[in-house]
């Protein structure tokens, strides 16, 4: 596959694995060096990445193996892509659901 990403909601970590043409180990190293691949799991602790997980995971291979950064210099040049400001996915959810939760809040109180 190699860098070809299908139309899919939700990847399995063998499905990233063939399209970044690293091993599954990588990939879950990678997470933990770079925050912002923060994959959904399972209540079975399965990992499903997301398209932008899959895209993100694309460019930090291309920064490590193809223009040879290190670990470090992978994240400062994110960082500088980026615009300098550091995003973890899961602060944007989590607005977005105490959003939503008040909402919700809101229509029960009018209904009772």
């Amino acid at each position: 596959m190699d860098g070809i990403i299908p139309e899919k909601a939700y990847f399995r970590i063998g499905e990233v694995s063939k399209i970044l043409n690293v091993e599954p180990y990588v990939i879950r190293y990678w997470e933990t060096e770079f925050k912002t691949v923060k994959p959904v799991r399972t209540k079975t602790a399965q990992r499903l990445y997301r398209k932008k997980d899959v895209e993100e995971l694309l460019t930090i291979r291309n920064l490590l193996y193809r223009e040879r950064f290190t670990i470090s210099g992978a994240k400062k040049q994110l960082l500088k892509i980026r615009g300098g400001r550091e995003e973890p996915p899961e602060a944007c959810s989590q607005d977005k659901l105490v959003l939503i939760k008040r909402e919700l809040q809101q229509i029960k109180k009018m209904m009772s």
